[in-house]
């Protein structure tokens, strides 16, 4: 038999579950509304890449993975003569072989990569493959070549008539001297947010220009040239890839996010761990980053260095913030 004080604390407890119920189902409806208007798909690129964060978007618009998104965001400076730092019309190394840099990450934690590619318009495509259909992250030469080969690709000169007239001129004196933001942009890093709130992200790259042959930079290097943790956000760089490779750049700035730093705090702090131990004069380095929020931040150690953002039909080109004024 059930005593007069326990009925009176069920009778309580029972009365207040309607109560509780509601507040449950009410909080629970809230908090999906409110991560539903939160994520609101976006494209981030390195750099005025205004066709490529466009194309990014129109994919993302459509209810497609950022995976497909970045993808195809990135395939449009690959396949651009006039882009003389990304894929087909890229400037040679000093030997005047043009040679391919890439890597894609997706929101499962999954990458693929390949390094020192030749004669193959889109590697980040062929990256995607050597993701989804190897064992492996990174293919490299020869091996990343007959790959590609052998999943359809074509095999094609990407060395154009203005490219190869440069190089020409640059052999009179052969003097390897970058010029900050031009031969160094060498890099569009791309991260995207899909309508459901996964991010992913590619890089792609022709590399500094008349490198030594078999230079492979930051671009296709997991953690250094881009980084992507779902559950936090994800980075890219672009630059002297030497640097962002010493500090893992990338993957330093995600887990920054994951200390609770914003995406702008996270970027700025990369860049100063280079600052602090490079003479940072004649170099340049640019960090762009993402967080599951949408939020997003940019930030360099010179000037001169920009991003573009494609979200909610508007396309706009910044130029960040930088250590050096």
């Amino acid at each position: 038999m059930v005593n007069r004080r326990r009925f009176l604390t069920l009778s309580s407890l029972a009365g207040l579950l309607p109560s509780l119920s509601f507040s449950a189902f009410k909080s629970v409806g809230s908090h999906t509304k409110a991560s539903s208007l939160v994520v609101r798909p976006l494209a981030i690129a390195t750099w005025d890449r205004v066709k490529a964060t466009e194309a990014a978007q129109v994919v993302l618009e459509r209810g497609g993975r950022a995976l497909d998104a970045v993808e195809a965001g990135v395939r449009i400076p690959e396949a651009d003569p006039d882009d003389m730092t990304v894929g087909y019309g890229g400037r040679p190394d000093r030997d005047g072989h043009v040679t391919l840099d890439a890597c894609i990450m997706d929101d499962k934690g999954n990458a693929g990569s390949v390094t020192f590619l030749e004669h193959i318009m889109h590697p980040i495509s062929v990256a995607r493959a050597v993701m989804e259909k190897t064992p492996h992250v990174m293919l490299s030469g020869e091996g990343a070549l007959n790959f590609a080969l052998s999943q359809g690709f074509k095999k094609e000169n990407l060395l154009t008539k203005k490219a190869e007239k440069e190089w020409r001129e640059w052999l009179k004196t052969a003097q390897y001297k970058p010029i900050v933001n031009i031969e160094r942009h060498d890099t569009i890093g791309m991260l995207a947010i899909d309508s459901v709130g996964n991010i992913s992200g590619a890089c792609t790259t022709s590399g500094l220009a008349y490198k030594m042959r078999g230079r492979v930079g930051d671009s296709p290097i997991i953690g250094a040239g881009l980084f992507v943790d779902n559950e936090i956000g994800g980075a890219c760089a672009t630059g002297l890839g030497e640097l962002v490779m010493r500090t893992c750049g990338s993957f330093l700035v995600v887990e920054l996010m994951r200390q609770g730093r914003t995406p702008q705090q996270a970027c700025e702090e990369a860049a100063l761990r280079i600052v602090k131990k490079q003479d940072f004069k004649d170099i340049q380095v640019g960090f762009v980053a993402i967080n599951k929020k949408g939020e997003h931040g940019a930030f360099s150690i010179q000037p001169g260095f920009s991003y573009t953002l494609s979200q909610n039909k508007k396309t706009q080109v910044t130029d960040a913030k930088s250590y050096l004024k």
